[in-house]
C-alpha cells in the first residue's frame, strides 16, 4: 500500500500503522500461512497483512477491550479468516491453543500506545489533555497511575522513574511527590505534568515537554510493560515455524535495547561466559537476524505521521 492510500485521507489519522510497507514487506509469505498481531490495536497492521497474505489465518490479541471492537470493524473484510482475543500479548501459547494451531509462520508486536488512547483523554495517558490519571491498556486491571503515586513508597517512585524514564532526579522527584500527596493526592493529568515541570523545570525550545518521561514511566508501570515484552519474546520463538519470522515494533530505547538483546542472545551459537575453554551452556542458535540495525521510517512516512518517527523495527527468523 502506498503512502497516497494512508495520506489522502481513506483511513482516519488515529488508525494509520507505523513502519507499515516494511511490516508488510517482511511478513508476507507464500502461500497458506498462520500470523499472530500480538498487539492488534485498530487492527491497522493486521488489515494489511491479511491483504498481503490472501490464504493467511490471523490471531489477534490485545487487552484493550476497545481496540479489539474497533479491530472487529476494520478487519470485517476479511471475518472468517480471523479470530480476536482479549489477553496479554504474552500469553501466545494459550492463544495459540484455544484457536487450534500449533505453530505460526509470523508475529507482531508493535509495542506501545496507540493514537485512540493518547486521543482519549478519559484514558489518562497524555500529559497535554485533562483526565484521571489511569493509563490502564486492561481497563479490567486495578492497577491506575494514580494508585502508583498516590500509595507507592518512595523509593519504589524513585526506581519506577529512574529505571522507566531515565530521569536523573528520580529521587527529588519521589521525594516531593510523597510530600505533596500527603496534602492532596494526585487525580488528573494536567496537574501531575504541572506538578513535574514546577519540580523539574521545563524544556528547553525543541526538547520533548519535561513531563514525558515521567507519563511513560507510570504508563510501563502500569502495565508492567517491559515484563510483558519479555515474556512475549520467550514464549514467540517456540511458536515458530522454522522460516518463520519475529517482527517487533518498539517507541523507545528501554523496549529497543530489550529486544536487540533478546534476538542477539537467540541467534549466537553460544552463551557462556567469556574464557571457558569448552562451550558448556549445550544453547545452539534458533533466530537469524535479518535487521541487523532497527528499521526506521522513511521521511514521507514521518511527514505526515508524526509517530512514526520514534519507531524502531527489528525482525528475526527462526532457523531451528
Amino acid at each position: 500500500m502506498d503512502k497516497g492510500q494512508f495520506a489522502a485521507g481513506k483511513y482516519e489519522y488515529r488508525h494509520l500503522p507505523v513502519l507499515y510497507r516494511e511490516v508488510t514487506e517482511y511478513l508476507t509469505f507464500s502461500g497458506p500461512c498462520r500470523i499472530i498481531d500480538g498487539t492488534v490495536g485498530n487492527g491497522g497492521h493486521s488489515s494489511l497483512l491479511l491483504k498481503a497474505n490472501p490464504q493467511a489465518q490471523l490471531l489477534g490479541i490485545d487487552r484493550d477491550g476497545d481496540a479489539l471492537e474497533r479491530a472487529g470493524k476494520t478487519l470485517e473484510f476479511a471475518r472468517d479468516r480471523v479470530r480476536l482475543v482479549r489477553g496479554n500479548f504474552s500469553w501466545f501459547a494459550a492463544a495459540v491453543r484455544e484457536a487450534g494451531w500449533t505453530t505460526v509462520d509470523g508475529i507482531l508486536l508493535d509495542i506501545g500506545v496507540s493514537s485512540p488512547q493518547l486521543d482519549d483523554a478519559e484514558r489518562g495517558f497524555s500529559l497535554r489533555r485533562d483526565g484521571p490519571l489511569d493509563m490502564r491498556m486492561d481497563r479490567q486491571s486495578p492497577v491506575t497511575a494514580s494508585r502508583i503515586l498516590n500509595n507507592s513508597p518512595e523509593a519504589e517512585l524513585a526506581r519506577i522513574f529512574r529505571d522507566y524514564g531515565e530521569e536523573r532526579r528520580s529521587r527529588q522527584l519521589a521525594r516531593e511527590i510523597v510530600e505533596r500527596r500527603a496534602e492532596k493526592p494526585f487525580g488528573r493529568t494536567l496537574e501531575f505534568a504541572a506538578f513535574c515541570e514546577t519540580v523539574l523545570g521545563k524544556s528547553r525550545p525543541g526538547k520533548l515537554p519535561m513531563p514525558t518521561k515521567c507519563f511513560q514511566a507510570l504508563r510501563i508501570a502500569v502495565n508492567d510493560e517491559l515484563g510483558e515484552l519479555k515474556r512475549a519474546l520467550t514464549a514467540a520463538v517456540p511458536l515458530l515455524n522454522c522460516g518463520g519470522r519475529l517482527a517487533v515494533i518498539s517507541f523507545h530505547s528501554l523496549e529497543d535495547r530489550i529486544v536487540k538483546e533478546f534476538f542477539r542472545n537467540q541467534a549466537a551459537a553460544c552463551n557462556c561466559p567469556p574464557g571457558l575453554p569448552v562451550c558448556v551452556c549445550k544453547h545452539s542458535a534458533q533466530l537469524k537476524i535479518l535487521t541487523r540495525r532497527p528499521v526506521t521510517a522513511r521521511a514521507d512516512e514521518t511527514a505526515y505521521n508524526r509517530r512514526a518517527s520514534s519507531a524502531k523495527l527489528r525482525v528475526a527468523e527462526k532457523v531451528q
